[in-house]
């Protein structure tokens, strides 16, 4: 291994996490859980990226037990005994090849549709209610219902302990129920939890607490944020490193240790000024480790595979990524795309094999391999 390469797969140890490399699997969607059940193809799907070299699998995003969590056909969830049961085999499989694994839990939120499964008459739950004449298309939240849902992210980290995962990632990115409450636009309340920036972070803030109750002092909590949300990917939730840092000091407070800071290009400068992206940014003013993820390993980003095309995404160099890491801007780093097509990735990239990675095509959202 070069010197540079050596820092991707330098152990990393917080508290009784310890990683073998800094390579993480970004959690992707892939919908390949009839039920809501991960199937034998799921756990080898996750065994083979732990086997060749990958220190930290974060799952596909995990329903909690609330009836709206689901947005989407054929995802896993995190709840009811038959799921986690299937969770456990991909815990003992990942372990067995000497990787570390966490879900992703997840609640939509205003995103579901009238239909979705498991009960289709359960409209989508956001900060603020929605009408479609005299349908009811998005239940605005309730006192009660805050709290039912911070219930459902706590067992839901709780059962997560129990069957062995080794930490949790709270999604709270992406245009998602925690990420609608950060946003003026969606977050319309006049109450507690609307209003100042600081004011739409309090159910963020009362749920990482509840998980943090829930799973003790040990159990690592991960909490993924973006600027940008699936509305819009031009949108930026903080416009300073002041605000960003007001922003994430109570979520730390909380109870966070590692932020996942999600991005479409990690290179990309997150405020004018200075060249650190938005992980660099977020250690340097909470003092916590940070993942950074985006379009790590290929010269086309994701936005271009949305939609029905016949684009390729090319294999690209990984130096300015491993000047960064060796530099101590951010601590770990999360591979989606180039990873979900080639389980080898990583350890291609340990033993100097990059003309052997493969290339990214639509055409790999079809299949777990």
């Amino acid at each position: 291994m070069s010197m540079p390469v050596k820092a991707l797969f330098k152990p990393f140890n917080l508290g009784s996490l310890e990683l073998p490399s800094r390579v993480v699997m970004a959690p992707m969607t892939r919908s390949f859980s009839p039920g809501g059940i991960p199937t034998a193809e799921v756990i080898e799907y996750y065994r083979r990226r732990a086997a060749a070299g990958v220190g930290l699998i974060v799952t596909e995003g995990t329903t909690v037990g609330h009836k709206a969590a689901n947005g989407y056909p054929n995802v896993p969830r995190f709840y009811g005994v038959d799921a986690l049961a299937g969770w456990k085999k991909v815990v003992e499989a990942v372990h067995a090849e000497g990787g570390k694994i966490m879900p992703q839990l997840w609640h939509v939120g205003a995103v579901r549709r009238l239909g979705t499964e498991p009960d289709g008459t359960v409209p989508g739950y956001g900060p603020v209610g929605k009408f479609k004449g005299d349908t009811e298309v998005v239940h605005g939240m309730t006192h009660q219902d805050i709290q039912d849902v911070i219930g459902a992210f706590a067992q839901a980290a709780a059962d997560a302990k129990a069957i062995g995962m080794d930490g949790v990632e709270i999604h709270g990115a992406h245009g998602y129920l925690i990420d609608q409450f950060f946003w003026e636009g969606s977050n319309t309340r006049d109450d507690e939890y609307g209003g100042s920036l600081a004011k739409r972070s309090r159910f963020a803030v009362e749920l990482i607490k509840a998980v943090r109750a829930a799973t003790g002092p040990g159990f690592p909590i991960i909490f993924r944020f973006s600027q940008w949300k699936q509305q819009d990917y031009s949108a930026r939730l903080v416009q300073t490193p002041e605000a960003l840092g007001e922003f994430l000091q109570p979520l730390s407070d909380a109870g966070v240790d590692i932020f996942h800071c999600s991005t479409r290009r990690f290179w990309e400068p997150e405020f004018d000024g200075s060249d650190l992206n938005l992980a660099g940014w977020t250690r340097q003013l909470t003092g916590k480790p940070t993942i950074t993820v985006g379009s790590v390993g290929l010269d086309g980003e994701f936005l271009q595979f949305m939609v029905d095309t016949d684009k390729v995404a090319q294999p690209a160099s990984l130096d300015n990524l491993l000047k960064r890491l060796g530099n101590e801007e951010f601590d770990l780093v999360a591979v989606g795309r180039a990873l979900l097509v080639d389980p080898d990735w990583a350890a291609k990239v340990r033993d100097g094999r990059e003309q052997d990675i493969l290339p990214f095509s639509r055409e790999a959202l079809t299949s777990l391999v």
